[in-house]
């Protein structure tokens, strides 16, 4: 399989597999939502159980024109609407989760159920984002923009083998794996740098497998080969990541924000841990947004 660099090379590999994955929505009460639901229903990457107040979603025209890959369970109680759909993804009735207008706290409340939810013990929930970014030449992965504030060593780690599987899943045999910091020298200051040596090392020992990761590194360094030249540094990133490891929520996020609105990235992401993936937008997030999140939940997938 050739990597996957952008999203209208994802599109066309889901609609050449020609397999709908079944995704459970909570609460599609807005128009960005549904313009990703019927997205993926027309390119035929995706069918539809929608879980909320049916009085709200039979108004939406464009989901009546596949009534054989849309269905409703009517549950007004958002709280209730999340516990639902969680408890169809356990069962076998869906493979990938989604979250509408819903505050993410009450999802997550239902995902997180010790007893009835979908993170398994002793599993990590973090968050990967991917984007498509005009002046790249393929997609850039980055974690952790939403969920864990400052992240263990232990926690980086299974960050990072999240990152590896998707990028696999992308058809990318040999990830490069940034270790992102604000210079490329380790110090005790910055007990993350300290994190870095160590997980330099376990690649080295081969714990990653066919894996290369470097750092600490800074953005630049680690996506435009030029920069770490006029440095003086030598990286087997060499400028050309395929993934940014941030050392915690304020500068992944700042990051993601920044080049959404600036540089006019296109956006998509997940959460890694569940026993499926979870599509977790923001509710300002764009149609479009939603259903490359949507498009990468179903080539990620595993049922």
């Amino acid at each position: 399989m050739e990597p996957i660099r952008n999203f209208d090379q994802l599109t066309t590999h889901l609609k050449n597999l020609q397999r709908r994955k079944r995704i459970a929505v909570v609460c599609a009460n807005d128009a960005n939502t549904e313009y990703a639901i019927a997205r993926a229903l027309e390119e035929g990457i995706a069918e539809f159980l929608m879980i909320g107040d049916s009085a709200i979603l039979e108004k939406y025209q464009t989901l009546k024109k596949y009534p054989q890959f849309v269905k409703t369970i009517h549950v007004e109680d958002p709280d209730e609407a999340a516990r639902e759909a969680v408890r169809i993804v356990r069962e076998g009735g869906a493979d990938i989760l989604m979250k509408g207008i819903i505050n993410t706290d009450n999802l997550l409340r239902a995902i997180l159920d010790k007893e009835k939810g979908l993170l398994p013990p002793g599993k990590v929930l973090t968050h990967l984002s991917m984007m498509q970014i005009p002046t790249y030449d393929k997609f850039l992965f980055f974690s952790d923009a939403a969920v864990i504030p400052r992240p263990t060593l232990q926690q980086r780690i299974e960050m990072i083998t999240y990152a590896i599987q998707v990028c696999h899943d992308f058809g990318i045999k040999q990830p490069k794996i940034a270790l992102i910091h604000c210079t490329e020298k380790v110090s005790a200051k910055f007990p993350h740098s300290l994190d870095y040596v160590n997980i330099v090392e376990l690649c080295e020992a081969g714990e990653f497998g066919d894996t290369i990761i470097d750092g600490p590194l800074d953005v630049r360094t680690s996506c435009e080969p030029a920069s770490g030249n006029i440095k003086g540094i030598v990286s087997p990133i060499n400028g050309e990541a395929d993934v940014l490891i941030f050392p915690n929520i304020e500068s992944a996020n700042t990051f993601y924000k920044s080049v959404a609105l600036f540089a006019g990235a296109d956006m998509a992401a997940l959460l890694q841990g569940p026993i499926c993936p979870v599509v977790l937008p923001s509710r300002s997030d764009t149609g479009l947004s939603k259903y490359y999140s949507m498009a990468m939940a179903c080539l990620t997938c595993k049922s």
